[in-house]
């Protein structure tokens, strides 16, 4: 049962690390949502495309990180609202996603396709291992680097960075090339683990993550464990059914949000 946990923790705990970026950067990714879901459209799309998954979803992490960068460059560059400019974005993907499976596939409906089928046991073991590896690196780039110091400080004193003659717009970029990067890859297992691609494929992961930030309080560990504990919750209640029958589905949807909420009440 824990393997399966760890396994369904995955897209979100990659998803928390990459908010956990922006928001040290002062620049929270809202963004992050609709992201996921156009990564796990177009991770199918230039999977049967290519017929590889691994070069499909290297197009499909090269195309959001270009679209991230040019949008943060112009938000930069023109000073806008970077929380109203996140919540656009947000819009846009999910907006473009929705226009290019019905200007592609005639429907915006679940897509599948027989090139799009892997094994359940290897994907979970993927999956896991992928997981660990990005978010230990994630972790010694914040703590041990100087950019990862720079990210770190960014949001709440700039000022530091323009002493040393480093720019904060930069570092605003990278926190969102980090953020959309982790969130895109999480598009892409999504995707991956149930072997097709279905609208609103995140289901608010990209949500869920931005408050496992705030219930974690910016610590990465913390972060993780607030993750673990909401997808448990989450895991828990989409199998309780199989054992007492009798819990009204209502219930147990809501269940993991309520988690989250005590966990935020708590804290």
């Amino acid at each position: 049962m824990i393997f399966h946990i760890l396994s369904f923790s995955c897209p979100l705990l990659l998803c928390s690390m990459g908010a956990l970026f922006s928001e040290f950067a002062g620049c929270l990714a809202l963004f992050l949502d609709g992201l996921i879901t156009f990564s796990g459209f177009t991770t199918y799309s230039f999977t049967l495309l290519t017929h590889s998954f691994v070069l499909g979803t290297i197009l499909s992490l090269t195309l959001s990180l270009i679209l991230i960068f040019m949008f943060a460059l112009i938000i930069e560059k023109f000073k806008a609202n970077r929380f109203i400019a996140a919540l656009a974005l947000n819009l846009f993907f999910s907006a473009l996603t929705s226009l290019f499976s019905s200007l592609i596939y005639k429907t915006r409906g679940v897509l599948s396709s027989e090139l799009f089928n892997f094994n359940i046991a290897n994907t979970r073991i993927f999956t896991i291992s992928i997981s660990i590896i990005l978010l230990t690196l994630a972790v010694l780039f914040l703590s041990f680097t100087k950019t990862g110091l720079y990210i770190r400080i960014t949001g709440s004193d700039s000022d530091v960075l323009l002493a040393k003659g480093i720019s904060p717009a930069f570092t605003r970029i990278l926190s969102w090339e980090i953020s959309s990067l982790f969130a895109a890859i999480s598009g892409s297992l999504l995707a991956m683990r149930i072997c097709c691609f279905v609208p609103n494929i995140s289901s608010g992961r990209g949500w869920m993550a931005l408050a496992a930030v705030f219930v974690g309080k910016k610590k990465p560990l913390r972060t993780i464990i607030a993750v673990i504990i909401f997808c448990a919750a989450d895991f828990f209640a989409t199998n309780i059914q199989n054992v007492i029958p009798g819990i009204p589905s209502s219930l147990l949807i809501s269940f993991p949000y309520f988690i989250v909420l005590l966990l935020i009440l708590v804290n």
